[in-house]
């Protein structure tokens, strides 16, 4: 029968819609303003007690909350606040209730009905410029990765003049150079073309006294801006890789002056997950454990971080076998016992110098350094009178693990001693997207609040409403019942595009705003096709039936012509594009689909109701037809 749909299109349309709609949904429920609450490490528990100080601060500065949970494996807690306007007030209060060793993030807690949620239906993300997110500011300390140079080059120093039998004192002084002392000017000669060899880059100077032979040597100043430049970029591709671990959508990564790294990242929810990952300086520094009769000056104390030896010690060599600057990769595991550990795989040059120094070593202990750079909070009196939070940055070194080594090793090896898996866990993501170059600190940390980007919401809304209503008026007035299918069709296919872009995860931004404004003239376009091409049917003295018919099956290769040549226009653009570029392409690109699928099938659901299987005299097309 003609215009007729069989009973299988019809339930495939009503399945897209009915399932659009479900997963469109959550976005009718507005998240609440909340405060999170974690460990500084992952192996920090959230208990009672925490939550309690946390909720008397809450009280005594008069802030409103309700709903205070803490997640299953008590890592994180949260706590849902009445007013939005008081979550940086709140924010402060608990952070200084607290105290360091907390972090207090930010949060919108979302409030989606579990009969949604437990099929995996969420609200779409939305972008820093809409909903809000995180905006860090990060300094890279250059002289830290200047004075690890340095450390570099004492230690292969000492390493080279050792092989060489010349004997002689070998330091880094306070103005930051290498300095070498002998006791004859020619043992300085031999150790400074031995130097010369190994290091071209530094400048060796000769100074004479009265019982020493001496020779210093430093960085050259454009070697210490070309080490100042690598370590800011090799910063900047780590933070990219981390922020790649923590799957956040349209990221901005980028550097800015000299120094400085901004990481906005948009739509993210957890952001007390995002400081801790992107802040953490988690290295690695291998060291054999020191003989009883190494002389003071060669070893070094640094006490255990596991909890099971805590207050325990050992006594390291000063002397470096390698960082984790050589780790190419790192997977958490367990061993035979079922204890966490990390399996550790490190580049050739790593492997070599593992090698070398576990080889001449079997049955001596080499202990396994974690560094982190953490904060120090103490609050100093502002220009206004109040008190003012300051973060002061310490590097902290603490023991993993002291091993007997049994055999020599090679590119590949494990780490224990850790306390848990999710430790573990997090030190394998740590190494495996990168070590930074120099320790960072957060010079500026914003959280961009929902009511910041209130004005842009409305905006774009009163921009996607403005151009639906023109289309509505306009297609209403000119092609009348049709006009009406198409305008119905075009509501669906905007459902569609919300629930697809929930479904895929996708963060709608201002440019997306942009791209679902295009998307509505473009959906029209094809019921414009269409339509015309019925009302020429028509005049060439085609029947109703007939031309609803033609219409539609000669206008579809156009439609799809135009849509497929757009379509590649927009995978083109989130290829090559970044941040908003990508925003605008994503929802292009939903949009594309969602029309087609509208336009094509679903307009022609609606027609076949209204017209098809009964005899037709006219069509209410307009156009004098």
């Amino acid at each position: 029968m003609l215009n007729k749909y069989p009973l299988w299109k019809y339930l495939l349309v009503l399945s897209v819609l009915c399932l659009g709609f479900f997963y469109a949904a959550p976005n009718l429920y507005k998240p609440d303003p909340a405060l999170q609450i974690t460990g500084e490490n992952s192996a920090q528990l959230i208990d009672k007690s925490t939550l309690v100080r946390a909720e008397k601060a809450l009280d005594e500065a008069g802030i409103e909350y309700f709903g205070e949970t803490i997640d299953s494996d008590g890592r994180n807690a949260l706590i849902r606040l009445k007013n939005q306007d008081k979550q940086l007030p709140a924010q402060a209060k608990v952070s200084r209730a607290l105290g360091d060793g907390f972090i207090v993030a930010l949060n919108l807690a979302p409030t989606t009905p579990s009969w949604l949620s437990d099929f995996g239906a969420q609200p779409v993300k939305l972008g820093l410029d809409l909903r809000g997110g995180v905006h860090f500011k990060l300094e890279v300390d250059v002289n830290a990765a200047i004075e690890r140079r340095m450390e570099y080059y004492l230690n292969a120093t000492k390493r080279a003049l050792r092989e060489a039998r010349i004997r002689g004192y070998v330091n880094v002084d306070d103005k930051g150079r290498l300095e070498t002392k002998f006791k004859s000017e020619s043992l300085r000669e031999q150790a400074r073309t031995i130097i010369a060899e190994n290091h071209p880059e530094l400048v060796l100077d000769r100074v004479d006294e009265e019982d020493s032979w001496n020779l210093y040597g430093a960085m050259a100043d454009a070697t210490r801006k070309e080490l100042a430049d690598y370590a800011v970029s090799q910063n900047l591709t780590t933070l990219r890789n981390r922020v790649n671990e923590l799957g956040v959508s349209e990221p901005l990564v980028q550097r800015q002056g000299q120094n400085r790294i901004v990481v906005e990242l948009a739509g993210i929810q957890d952001t007390a997950e995002a400081k801790r990952i992107l802040g953490k300086v988690a290295n690695l520094e291998f060291r054999m454990v020191a003989k009883l009769e190494a002389a003071s000056s060669e070893k070094q104390r640094f006490e255990y971080r596991s909890t099971d030896r805590a207050g325990m010690s050992e006594w390291l060599e000063r002397e470096l076998i390698l960082t984790g600057e050589r780790v190419t990769n790192a997977q958490a595991s367990f061993d035979q016992n079922g204890q966490p550990n990390v399996q550790i795989s490190l580049d050739s040059e790593g492997g070599l110098l593992m090698n070398r120094a576990t080889r001449d070593n079997i049955k001596r202990r080499m202990g396994v350094l974690f560094i982190e750079r953490k904060y120090r909070t103490h609050y100093e009196r502002g220009e206004d009178g109040e008190e003012v939070a300051v973060k002061v940055p310490y590097d902290e070194k603490k023991l993993l693990t002291a091993p007997v080594i049994q055999s020599a090793l090679g590119a590949q090896f494990q780490i224990t001693g850790l306390d848990s898996p999710l430790e573990a866990s997090e030190l394998a993501l740590m190494l495996r997207a990168g070590a930074l170059a120099a320790p960072i600190t957060f010079v500026e940390e914003r959280t961009v609040g929902p009511s910041l980007g209130a004005e842009n919401i409305r905006l774009g809304v009163k921009s996607v409403q403005m151009g639906l209503a023109l289309v509505v008026l306009f297609m209403v007035l000119y092609y009348r019942v049709f006009g009406i299918a198409a305008v119905v069709a075009l509501s669906c296919n905007l459902v569609l595009m919300i629930a697809f872009m929930s479904m895929i995860g996708a963060t709608l931004t201002l440019p997306g705003i942009a791209g679902i404004v295009l998307t509505v003239g473009m959906a029209v376009d094809a019921n414009v096709l269409i339509f015309s091409r019925i009302r020429e049917e028509l005049r060439n003295g085609m029947s109703p039936q007939m031309a609803i018919h033609s219409g539609f099956e000669r206008a579809v290769a156009t439609i799809l012509d135009a849509n497929i040549t757009t379509l590649i226009v927009a995978i083109i653009l989130y290829a090559v594009g970044t941040g908003p570029v990508k925003g605008f392409a994503v929802t292009l690109s939903v949009g594309i689909v969602t029309s087609m699928f509208t336009a094509i099938l679903g307009t022609r659901a609606l027609i076949n109701l209204i017209y098809g299987g009964r005899r037709v005299e006219k069509l209410s097309i307009g156009g004098g037809v």
